[in-house]
């Protein structure tokens, strides 16, 4: 089971890594080029945002592995899942703020948002409560059932951001001023990237399924 949870988060992070040079291209298409897009690979704080949704997606998927094992779940252990939906929710929070800031503001949104100190100011206190709202909702439900409750308002959430962010992104694309499309193009990220994290537990359980079905039952054959 647990190798089959760690599929579920390599397919998700190459699906991530294999969509990012299309989505530029296509995002800043016909200025982006390819071999200045590649150059994207080379920062770091790509590969931090990386990072923190493979976090993230790993540990949505402990319930689920421990269930599919058949282990005891506590309130402690759906704690680790609550909160990492409370982060992608605050993700996309971030991401439609952007998207907004920079069809309001236009090129001078850039200057405001600066080092990403104001997106983080954003997302810690949309984490800190939609986490309250997401472990209050799941008292007395079982943990299978907060973990899937919290893949649909993920899910939910994410094609709410990315109505935001598609259109502000066009109109943005439209204007003529120096890296405009670059705030909005972080909200289409953002919000394609947080609806495939909600697919991941989904996703594990059809291999789960598939494996109980390809492994052999010792009560028939016994029978």
């Amino acid at each position: 089971m647990k190798r089959w949870a760690v599929l579920v988060v390599v397919v998700y992070f190459l699906i991530l890594v294999a969509l990012t040079l299309p989505m530029i291209l296509a995002a800043f298409y016909p200025a982006a080029k390819v071999h200045d897009s590649i150059e994207v690979f080379s920062e770091w704080m790509y590969w931090a945002g990386l990072g923190v949704m493979i976090v993230g997606q790993v540990v949505m998927l402990l319930v689920p592995v421990n269930l599919a094992l058949q282990r005891p779940t506590t309130r402690r252990s759906v704690l680790w899942p609550v909160l990492a939906s409370g982060l992608m929710v605050g993700v996309l929070g971030a991401g439609a703020g952007a998207s907004v800031l920079e069809f309001i503001r236009r090129d001078k949104a850039l200057d405001l948002v600066g080092c990403g100190a104001p997106l983080l100011a954003v997302i810690v206190p949309v984490w800190a409560v939609w986490s309250i709202v997401f472990y209050r909702t799941g008292r007395g439900a079982a943990a299978m059932d907060v973990i899937s409750r919290q893949c649909r308002y993920l899910l939910r959430g994410s094609v709410l951001e990315l109505l935001v962010a598609v259109p502000t992104h066009i109109v943005a694309r439209a204007r003529n001023y120096c890296c405009a499309g670059f705030l909005t193009f972080l909200g289409i990220a953002f919000g394609v990237s947080v609806m495939l994290f909600s697919f991941g537990p989904s996703v594990f359980f059809l291999f789960v399924q598939r494996w109980k079905r390809l492994q052999p039952q010792p009560g028939r054959e016994a029978n």
